[in-house]
């Protein structure tokens, strides 16, 4: 790698604020603000909207979509016949 063109890359806590969830990774982000973690060290922390703790496709919050259902309003609609021609 050429030295000085990338990202210093250190120990963030990304926290999720709506989940009550913190994980610790590396990261090139940077805040002024800090916390101290479960080691003892302090870290700078990153306040996310949505992390895979609240995200409902993780969560299994996600709309389920009836496909069965939305066939049979089509044809309910539009007065199609259930039965194939031959």
């Amino acid at each position: 790698m050429k030295s000085r063109i990338h990202p210093v890359s250190r120990p963030v806590v990304f926290r999720d604020r709506r989940a009550d969830v913190a994980f610790l990774t590396r990261s090139t982000a940077d805040s002024g603000e800090r916390v101290a973690w479960e080691d003892g060290h302090t870290y700078p922390v990153i306040d996310v909207e949505t992390s895979s703790a609240s995200h409902p496709f993780y969560t299994g919050g996600s709309q389920v979509l009836d496909p069965a259902g939305r066939v049979e309003r089509f044809r309910r609609r539009y007065g199609i016949d259930e039965t194939p021609a031959s």
